[in-house]
């Protein structure tokens, strides 16, 4: 028995491999290579040339006989002046022939445009970029709500797209135009298309001092997997964690202050909380307290709900914000706690809406 693969197939039993061939050609698209490389802010690397206005990620076109990801470490060469290994695909995008907007002498086909993960730079690497003589005129790192009004339409879907398939940490996402055929919760929520929360003040693990009036108190709540459940506004995808902000109701205990906004903002109850710590806000602003503790349970979403509520590692929970370098102190604290309260490090997976009620 003979079998063949969908590639050799043909349209009929006569058909002649030169036909085949002229067949298949005249079917042929363009194959691209991009790749996506953040700071260590979260924000991401993009570049001014000198053919076009808008902005691009690094990368181009995949040569002839070139694997793309091959094609992706020979640009980030030519055209950052880095020798990297490019192996982690974070998304595939079909660009048909009218999106773009080419001119009808390019003869524009359409594209497959491979995008790659370039990983998180730090200062060091940055500070080795070495720009060729012509072609890219510079390069900066922008907020990724930013990507819309720098680069093209179908660039920016495509970009912020591959950046919410890195936290999701579920492989390569494929794409039509920019626009995934299975979006995940980010992607429907359009996170990161909204500036994202910045809090970028100093991280303090200890008791709070007694001097200091919080705010705001709000918590890392943690489900038996070692995941935390987060909070995404329905219209702008902007994160938060539960919690709320104090009131003469709490009669001054921050911790009936992070029970009453674990209900009233995700209908959740939660055990003892442990405190975390507390971040200093600039003078005059009061400060914000973080507490962990477990989840034990969640009511029904509303009907007429404020957040979606969502489960992530607290890595995932972390990019979603602002924070800069305290984050790395609060994050220890969280993990800290996660062991006093024996639960497990949970892996990235893909960010999990919560829609029923569920009990631990």
């Amino acid at each position: 028995m003979t079998t063949t693969s969908p590639s050799d197939e043909r349209s009929g039993p006569a058909m002649s491999d030169e036909a085949y061939g002229a067949l298949r050609a005249s079917a042929a698209l363009w194959a691209g290579a991009s790749v996506l490389i953040t700071n260590q802010l979260g924000q991401v690397l993009v570049q001014s040339v000198d053919y076009r206005d808008t902005r691009l990620l690094p990368g181009g076109a995949v040569d002839k006989g070139e694997s793309p990801a091959h094609a992706a470490s020979r640009e980030l060469r030519e055209e950052l002046g880095v020798t990297a290994v490019v192996d982690r695909g974070l998304a595939v995008d079909w660009i048909s022939a009218d999106t773009v907007g080419a001119p009808a002498s390019m003869r524009f086909p359409g594209e497959l445009l491979h995008v790659f993960d370039g990983g998180t730079w730090d200062a060091d690497r940055i500070a080795g970029i070495r720009l060729p003589e012509s072609e890219i005129t510079g390069v900066e790192f922008v907020e990724p709500a930013r990507l819309p009004g720098l680069l093209s339409p179908v660039d920016a879907r495509r970009a912020l797209a591959a950046l919410r398939a890195r936290i999701n940490g579920s492989g390569a996402v494929l794409l039509e135009n920019g626009r995934p055929l299975a979006p995940t919760v980010l992607d429907r929520l359009a996170v990161l298309g909204t500036a994202r929360a910045e809090q970028r003040y100093p991280w303090h693990p200890s008791t709070t001092p007694a001097r200091l009036h919080a705010a705001e108190v709000r918590g890392w709540l943690f489900a038996p997997d070692g995941r935390v459940l987060a909070l995404l506004d329905p219209d702008t995808g902007a994160a938060r964690l539960p919690g709320a902000a104090s009131t003469a109701h709490d009669g001054g205990d921050p911790v009936a202050t992070l029970r009453r906004g674990a209900g009233e903002e995700a209908a959740a109850r939660i055990g003892t909380p442990l405190l975390l710590g507390h971040l200093t806000a600039p003078a005059g602003q009061p400060g914000l307290l973080r507490y962990a503790a477990t989840l034990d349970g969640v009511g029904p979403a509303p009907t007429e709900r404020t957040h979606t509520r969502v489960l992530a590692t607290p890595e995932q929970v972390a990019e979603l914000f602002d924070w800069g370098p305290p984050a790395t102190g609060q994050l220890a604290a969280v993990h800290q706690a996660r062991r006093r309260l024996g639960l497990p490090e949970a892996a990235r997976r893909p960010v999990t809406e919560l829609t029923d009620a569920a009990t631990w």
